[in-house]
């Protein structure tokens, strides 16, 4: 008996020495300048594997595994962690943000969150006390899905609330104005849109504007009243921005709207070493310019030293466009009739929102970033405008594959079983925001009813149906993860894809398209990478990829549900560098 124990033991020692001489076989005889072991490593890799430890070199991962055959590659100068248990995670992805804008929304003085009219009117009030008369007063992105009252501020409350002063409250391309506002911008019973460019006018039975703009407040000449940043404040504020991103476990992030500035902004920070998540840049283009002049700024997007000297800190990867208005605004482009509607002013019913780009307009740019290699997305937010840039990619398909410059769709709220299908056909990705879920389901239960919301946001159909959909939040105002327009804590946003639970509804909104908690994951991490074409090196915990990780405070495979939302990031890799700490 005694001889066979000691047997046992024999042959244990002998496989863990030839376990330890296969993790350092495995790390190529490299010691680790980083250890993190004793811990629950959550790999998100194919299988989903979970490991006790991990070992980073330099900028990537040397070794995933057991605690032994990692802490086998410890050298003099290791720095080694022991988790007590915590959990890692692949660094976070947010698949579409705003950066360099929203975090100048509060640069000149606080926004107060609103959520009635009454709110916004105090707002105003607020303003209206603080400026000169005639000075503008701009509030921007206080979405009337958001609002209790689930309507614009109308001319005559906003002419109350600042009578010496124009007001303009933009929910993006559209915007209720008050009388001076209008005075201001020449819009009058007999102003007519005259430069070839979508939009409208509402007008009441008399024929006076109402002040409610649709598809063009491009037609607002409204000016600035707030105080003037520097290149150097502008810096200061994305760098304070970013740093929030990484508190949150962010450590990529897409900005889905990228101008020349902002590509400066971004540029400037990396140089001074400041840029502590990854950025996937999508340039903006003028899709309203004549074609052969869009063309021409696709291809030179595909020359710039940023999309040719691929760097994985910034990059160019594409260029985007906005083919529809907004779900928030009334104005996304549907397939059926939008119905008359109070609560978005809609009184014509056959309207179906609007539609900036005609289809062959569509392909034409849409073959210019193929054939360069450039991914291409546009703002589709209705299942009309869906259609429409699946069908454009369908066109080009047939002369030139387009999948492997990874197309995507941009928001794609309402869909279709026929769209998943025609994605998973042509390889088409999707970047989908949760926290429109969250915030607006109230509403568009009121406006469309259940059934008509059956494949609003159809993640669980995306999933088994083969597609790839990563997540984001479209980060617009404000710095702060919950307090921001739109939230951009990627802990409520998979609670929101596990529960399907809306602010301000009972219930859940079709539970059938719930995800699970190991897709939630996926969905803000092994996805997101494949939808910004970075699954060789971000993405998951896997040996030879770049060293992004998290460690959190709690499993979010077993914790109880309502406690995922809560999740704090205790620290922040990029690289293998610590970018965040809570210590």
């Amino acid at each position: 008996m005694a001889a066979a124990a000691r047997g046992a033991r024999l042959l244990a020692a002998v496989a863990l020495a030839v376990a330890l001489s296969a993790a350092v076989s495995l790390a190529g005889g490299e010691k680790a300048d980083l250890i993190l072991h004793n811990g629950r490593i959550v790999t998100v890799d194919e299988a989903f594997s979970i490991r006790q430890a991990v070992a980073v070199r330099g900028e990537r991962i040397l070794l995933v595994g057991g605690d032994e055959e990692v802490l086998a590659t410890r050298g003099d100068d290791t720095r080694v962690i022991d988790l007590g248990g915590k959990m890692v995670l692949p660094g976070l992805i947010d698949s579409h943000v705003h950066a360099t804008s929203a975090c100048m929304t509060e640069f000149d003085h606080p926004i107060p969150e609103m959520e009635s009219i009454d709110d916004v009117l105090e707002y105003v009030r607020s303003r209206a006390e603080a400026l000169e008369d005639g000075d503008w007063i701009v509030v921007r992105q206080v979405f009337i899905t958001r609002l209790r009252e689930r309507r614009y501020p109308t001319r005559t409350e906003l002419d109350r609330a600042a009578p010496s002063n124009p007001v303009i409250y933009s929910t993006g391309p559209d915007a209720s104005l008050n009388s001076l506002a209008l005075a201001a911008s020449g819009i009058d019973r007999d102003f007519r849109i005259t430069d070839g460019k979508p939009g409208s006018v509402e007008r009441d039975a008399s024929g006076e504007p109402t002040g409610i703009l649709r598809s063009c407040t491009r037609l607002v000449k409204s000016t600035s009243t707030g105080g003037r940043a520097s290149e150097e404040d502008r810096g200061r504020r994305l760098r304070e921005l970013i740093h929030d991103y990484n508190s949150v476990g962010l450590t990529t992030v897409a900005d889905r709207n990228a101008s020349s500035s902002a590509v400066r902004l971004y540029r400037g920070l990396l140089e001074r070493g400041e840029l502590t998540t990854r950025v996937f840049l999508s340039r903006s283009i003028d899709a309203q310019k004549p074609i052969e002049r869009v063309v021409e700024d696709i291809r030179a997007v595909a020359a710039a030293p940023l999309f040719t000297d691929r760097d994985t800190r910034l990059f160019i990867g594409g260029v985007k466009v906005f083919l529809d208005g907004g779900m928030l605004t009334g104005s996304a482009y549907m397939r059926k009739p939008w119905g008359v509607s109070e609560i978005y002013s809609i009184d014509d019913p056959e309207y179906r929102g609007h539609r900036f780009i005609p289809h062959d307009r569509l392909v034409r740019m849409a073959r210019a970033a193929v054939e360069s290699g450039l991914q291409f997305t546009a703002h589709a937010v209705g299942d009309g405008a869906v259609h429409a840039l699946l069908d454009a990619y369908e066109e080009i398909d047939r002369d030139v594959r387009v999948a492997p410059s990874r197309p995507c769709i941009t928001h794609s709220n309402f869909m279709s079983r026929e769209a998943i299908e025609k994605m998973v056909a042509l390889g088409v990705v999707a970047d989908i925001q949760p926290a429109w879920l969250w915030l607006d389901t109230s509403t568009l239960v009121r406006q469309f009813g259940l059934e008509r919301l059956r494949y609003f946001q159809p993640l669980r159909s995306i999933f088994e149906l083969g597609a790839v959909a990563g997540g984001g939040s479209d980060h617009m105002q404000k710095i702060g993860s919950l307090r921001a327009v739109n939230p951009y804590n990627p802990f409520l946003g998979m609670w929101v894809t596990i529960t399907r639970c809306a602010r301000w509804y009972d219930g859940r909104l079709h539970p059938e398209e719930a995800l699970s908690r190991e897709q939630a994951l996926r969905f803000y991490t092994r996805n997101n990478a494949y939808v910004l074409r970075l699954e060789r090196e971000v993405g998951s915990i896997e040996k030879g990829k770049l060293a992004d990780l998290i460690v959190i405070d709690r499993d979010l495979l077993s914790c109880p549900l309502e406690a995922l939302r809560e999740t704090r990031v205790l620290a922040t890799y990029l690289g293998g560098r610590r970018v965040f700490s809570r210590e």
